[in-house]
């Protein structure tokens, strides 16, 4: 059982890397496209200067030379431009593709220029030997856009996966409780067989010595076996919950469970004075306490001190289950109500996982590790509303 926890926590691990080096890789790969456009906007800006260039060195050209360079000044519609002299003063008049509230401000449009070169280095232009020009440019409003478009669609993937994960995991918790459910169920019901054949041989038993100890014994173990069977048939079934009084259901419990553990466990029982209603199935919740009970006897391997309290608090019954045992390490504690975790070489890891399937969705209650030390022992409590 400590075999499968350690693969389920590895599948969960595995899953987790994956997702990380999905959404990483996605993230690397559109930065990679986005450094490419840059470049090829950086491209574009020189382009855009040299047909500057030409057309301020060269007056006489030819026509259709003057179209092509004008057409690829013009062309420039998105990367916003700022072009000035040697002293580096923005002009309204030599701006591309900026709000007006920027080219209409003096202050605006200098603060513009210096952001613009923080973020690429303007391009010289050489007009002549006592003339030189600055162009300064930015990202366009698409690639400033881009820059936050692979964390966003990364987080939307990452978002997206997780949840598939979750998922799939709810669905199959769901299967491996109507796997558990049924297996109950089949259970109680190959038990009921030879068990009903056992009844019929007691009696014919208790005709021929009635006052034998040895049936006595027997028809209580019957007893104790049809009440097993019956609770492993409920399990999967909404049981019929009663007002009842719980210090009854514990001393049931108590007084059975006191003669069938080690001597040498002190075994007691702390109840209050009054009754105590609370809604509860009698059959299953004694099963839930019998089943921390032995695990509680187990943890001490037969010998310490083991304590039942029944308290309550705002309208809750509290129900405490402390032993003396060998504790658990803060991950068993995690682990301790999953299906098929164990501490024992032997067992299914069922009988917590079940426990817990009785308190919380059968009964509305709540049962949790309240405290576990290693070498000193371990507190389990359930918590339950009173009528």
């Amino acid at each position: 059982m400590k075999r499968r926890s350690f693969f389920s926590r590895f599948n969960n691990w595995f899953v987790f890397v994956l997702l990380t080096t999905i959404v990483l890789i996605f993230i690397v790969s559109s930065n990679i496209l986005i450094k490419k456009l840059r470049e090829k906007e950086t491209d574009r800006m020189k382009v855009f200067a040299s047909a500057m260039q030409i057309l301020q060195e060269n007056k006489q050209l030819d026509s259709n030379i003057q179209d092509l360079l004008l057409a690829i000044i013009s062309e420039n519609k998105e990367i916003p431009i700022i072009v000035t002299n040697e002293t580096k003063i923005p002009n309204k008049e030599d701006t591309r593709n900026l709000p007006d509230n920027i080219s209409n401000s003096k202050n605006a449009l200098l603060q513009r220029l210096q952001s613009m070169e923080k973020v690429y280095k303007p391009i010289k232009i050489k007009i002549s030997n006592s003339q030189t020009q600055y162009v300064f440019y930015d990202n366009s409003a698409l690639l400033n856009n881009l820059r936050y478009y692979p964390y966003v669609l990364g987080l939307i993937i990452g978002l997206y996966l997780l949840f598939s994960f979750w998922f799939l995991r709810t669905i199959k918790k769901t299967d491996e409780g109507f796997l558990w459910a049924g297996l109950a169920k089949e259970t109680a019901h190959q038990i009921g067989t030879p068990l009903s054949s056992m009844i019929g041989w007691i009696e014919v038993l208790r005709v021929e010595s009635p006052d034998s100890l040895g049936v006595k014994e027997v028809e209580k173990d019957i007893y104790r076996l049809k009440t097993i069977s019956e609770r492993f048939s409920k399990i999967g079934s909404a049981p019929t919950l009663n007002d009842l009084n719980i210090n009854e259901t514990l001393q049931q419990n108590f007084d059975y469970l006191q003669n069938r553990i080690s001597g040498k466990i002190k075994f007691s029982l702390k109840l209050p004075t009054r009754a105590i209603l609370v809604p509860h199935s009698q059959i299953l919740m004694s099963w839930v306490i019998e089943n921390l009970v032995k695990n509680a006897v187990d943890a001490m391997r037969g010998e310490g001190n083991l304590e039942i309290n029944l308290s309550e608090k705002n309208n809750f019954v509290l129900i405490d289950i402390k032993d003396s045992g060998s504790g658990m390490t803060p991950s068993q504690v995690r682990n301790a109500f999953n299906p098929g975790f164990s501490t024992k070489k032997r067992g299914w890891g069922l009988g917590l996982s079940l426990a817990k399937r009785v308190v919380k969705e059968y009964h509305n209650g709540d049962i949790r590790i309240l405290n576990s030390e290693l070498g000193q022992g371990t507190t389990f409590r359930i918590s339950m509303k009173n009528a």
